[in-house]
């Protein structure tokens, strides 16, 4: 069994890959480049809160708090202190770790309605202090962010650079960059679900009682991969603001949180590769639907009302079924 979910995942590896290289051929000009480099930077966001959401059963409607700390974080400390990007982040997803293990430890006692109402309030709290924080923040203007740098070597979306030879444009680097950072994400996302961490996670999912019974710490678990999927988000949130160069508060907005949770929902709770699906989904689709115009909004909710409806196990599980069923049907026929 552990063999065949090895080479599960090795599968699922390479062809997320082998699609973020075929990507670039479809693409002619940096607004394209930048919208696939956002969704590779949300999609590793939500890989880790579907090891919260997905595997461990708790919901959290206030996670765009903690892609903003990370955001805003990495801005005030590289912008307005001087320091370096990489240490910026690391620090800024530590701290993040910190605020979401004490936040944590109290409010996952709660479930359902009680723990979805919490979170939210840890997301407003946030929101409003870099609302208010002017002289830190900028407010509700925002402040500017300096570009990635690592070694000396800046990430710029205005730069050209050579790698192995190739002259590449700043937007195709970042690309690439935000590719490989997703590759990395959801590595250790599917290394985790098999790891005894994931097998606790999942007993938590199915019975939080049945689970305490076999000897799962629960609360244990449920604070660490809390603090996971907000490392998560930190990390993500760093990035994002290097990417955009300029942040404002919106980035740990209610609604930033809803569609976070709303793209693991409908690429499918508890599968890594569907919740990236979603976040492509949900990332184009607005774009799809500009034409719209004043209908736009009216368009998106339908077209997600019934997604849900008939796909209620989300987008990639239920197209999954599909293609097997009819594998399993047609294999029969020649049988």
């Amino acid at each position: 069994m552990l063999n065949r979910f090895m080479q599960s995942r090795l599968r699922g590896l390479v062809f997320l890959a082998l699609i973020l290289v075929i990507i670039p051929a479809f693409l002619s000009n940096s607004f394209q480049y930048g919208m696939v480099t956002q969704i590779a930077i949300l999609a590793a966001t939500v890989v880790g809160l579907n090891l919260l959401v997905g595997f461990a059963g708790q919901i959290s409607l206030g996670h765009a708090g903690f892609f903003g700390l990370g955001a805003y974080f990495t801005g005030i400390a590289t912008g307005t202190y001087g320091w370096p990007s990489v240490p910026a982040l690391l620090v800024g997803a530590i701290m993040v770790g910190i605020i979401a293990w004490v936040v944590g430890r109290p409010i996952l006692r709660l479930k359902g309605h009680y723990l979805s109402m919490a979170t939210l309030a840890v997301g407003f709290i946030i929101a409003i202090i870099l609302n208010n924080e002017r002289a830190l923040t900028g407010g509700p203007d925002g402040m500017p962010v300096p570009a990635f740098e690592v070694f000396g070597w800046e990430l710029s979306s205005f730069a050209r650079y050579s790698l192995f030879g190739l002259e590449i444009e700043g937007f195709e680097a970042w690309y690439i960059f935000a590719s490989v950072i997703l590759l990395v994400a959801v590595w250790f996302a599917l290394n985790l679900i098999e790891s005894p961490i994931g097998r606790a996670l999942r007993s938590v999912h199915g019975s939080e009682v049945a689970a305490s019974v076999v000897g799962v710490n629960t609360a244990k678990y449920k604070s660490l991969v809390f603090v996971i999927s907000a490392i998560y988000a930190s990390l993500m949130g760093s990035l994002y603001a290097h990417f955009l160069g300029f942040i404002t508060p919106a980035v740990a907005s209610f609604e930033f949180s809803i569609l976070f949770i709303t793209m693991v929902v409908l690429g499918g709770m508890g599968s890594t590769f569907g919740v990236i699906l979603g976040a492509a989904v949900l990332t184009l689709l607005p774009q799809v639907l500009a034409d719209f115009q004043e209908l736009e909004t009216v368009m998106f909710g339908l077209i997600l009302m019934l997604t849900m409806i008939f796909m209620p196990k989300g987008l990639l599980p239920t197209l999954t079924a599909i293609v097997s069923k009819r594998m399993r049907k047609k294999a029969g026929g020649e049988a």
